[in-house]
């Protein structure tokens, strides 16, 4: 959907903020505690932990170029949305489930792919604000949600810390995991309800058309019965006139 094309909006919708707060609230909190998450299976493996961290901005990097590209082709923000919200929350359950098999490797290629999303969800956010609020100030969205979401990342990352502490990084990565399933669903939701309405709103276009041609019909009809009511009409006084002479 193109958004740009519709009439202008002053409001920035709740929904927005919010999914932009839970996937990039994760996103800070991982990065902020990834170091502690590997060292806990990885002992002595600080330098890799660091080469992580850096892989995942590398592929963050590239995520977001793509997802901007994408966005500035397609306009498809809502799609684009759902489709980096579900591979966001494929990447970190498979990030958690892989974490404490024992291959560094594997860490680095599920860390790579996490990055990718979590970090190209942002320019899709930011846009997607940028679009609602037109023809407001660019700078008014883009800071509401960046502010949003270092106050979400500074909850997670503490939220997180306590749960690993407690329980440990599985559970802290599941943690994680539950809010973006919720955003997933949010997202999903949205658009469910997004196509019942276009679906309905076409339903009520065919039957507008269907009464019209209908009356079309029923007029037509009318118009022809009096056409040969008339043309009977003629032809009783051509055969009165025919009798009479």
């Amino acid at each position: 959907t193109n958004l740009s094309s519709h009439p202008a909006r002053h409001k920035l919708k709740p929904e927005v903020l919010i999914l932009m707060r839970l996937n990039v609230g994760c996103f800070y909190s991982i990065s902020t505690l990834l170091n502690r998450m590997i060292i806990e299976y990885y002992p002595g493996e600080e330098v890799n932990a660091g080469r992580i961290g850096l892989t995942i901005v590398i592929a963050g990097m590239v995520g977001s170029l793509i997802c901007g590209i994408w966005l500035d082709k397609t306009k498809t923000y809502k799609q684009t949305s759902l489709a980096v919200y579900i591979f966001t929350l494929i990447g970190m359950l498979v990030f958690a489930f892989t974490l404490n098999i024992g291959h560094l490797w594997v860490v680095f290629v599920t860390g790579g792919v996490l990055g990718f999303f979590m970090t190209g969800y942002l320019p899709l956010g930011f846009e997607f604000a940028v679009e609602l609020t037109f023809p407001e100030s660019e700078g008014t969205s883009s800071g509401l949600l960046n502010c949003s979401a270092q106050i979400f990342g500074i909850i997670f990352t503490i939220s997180q810390g306590k749960i690993i502490d407690k329980w440990g990084t599985f559970a802290g990565n599941m943690f994680l995991a539950v809010f973006l399933l919720i955003g997933t669903a949010m997202t999903g939701r949205k658009q469910i309800k997004n196509q019942s309405i276009k679906h309905q709103h076409k339903v009520n276009q065919l039957q507008q058309k269907a009464r019209v041609q209908i009356k079309y019909f029923q007029f037509s009809y009318a118009r022809v019965k009096r056409a040969v009511f008339s043309l009977d009409l003629n032809i009783v006084r051509v055969e009165a006139c025919l009798t009479s002479s």
